[in-house]
């Protein structure tokens, strides 16, 4: 079991800067391949990046790839996502999500049904 605890959400400027933080239980973090995704209202729920637990592989969405850098810190069982140059159109709840099976596919990271365990969303809004 994991559980997973977003923060460092809030209301920026376009072309701002935000870091979200996710906490994460358990003793074996480091296994599970981390993603962040994000949600409109009445919208599906869209992948943002993944960052695999051993080797460290990353993958972006082609709307945010060389303005978001997505990190982890197995030591302290933490996620992060550094928003750079944010733009009204990436406002949305962002979620984290903990996937514990492997696929040597990337892609198989962006769908919302392979993951296993999500927090609860934190609100980012980027005005005009």
């Amino acid at each position: 079991q994991v559980q997973l605890v977003e923060s460092g959400g809030g209301l920026v400027q376009a072309g701002g800067s935000l870091r979200l933080s996710c906490a994460a239980s358990g003793r074996t973090f480091s296994s599970y391949t981390m993603g962040w995704f994000r949600q409109d209202p009445g919208k599906e729920r869209e992948f943002v990046a993944a960052i695999r637990g051993i080797g460290g592989n990353t993958y972006y969405s082609d709307s945010v790839k060389g303005r978001f850098t997505i990190s982890r810190d197995n030591a302290n069982n933490t996620l992060y996502l550094q928003m750079n140059s944010l733009k009204p159109q990436d406002t949305a709840v962002y979620y984290c999500g903990a996937c514990s099976r492997y696929s040597f596919i990337g892609s198989f990271y962006y769908t919302p049904a392979n993951y296993d365990y999500w927090g609860q969303g934190t609100q980012v809004t980027v005005s005009s």
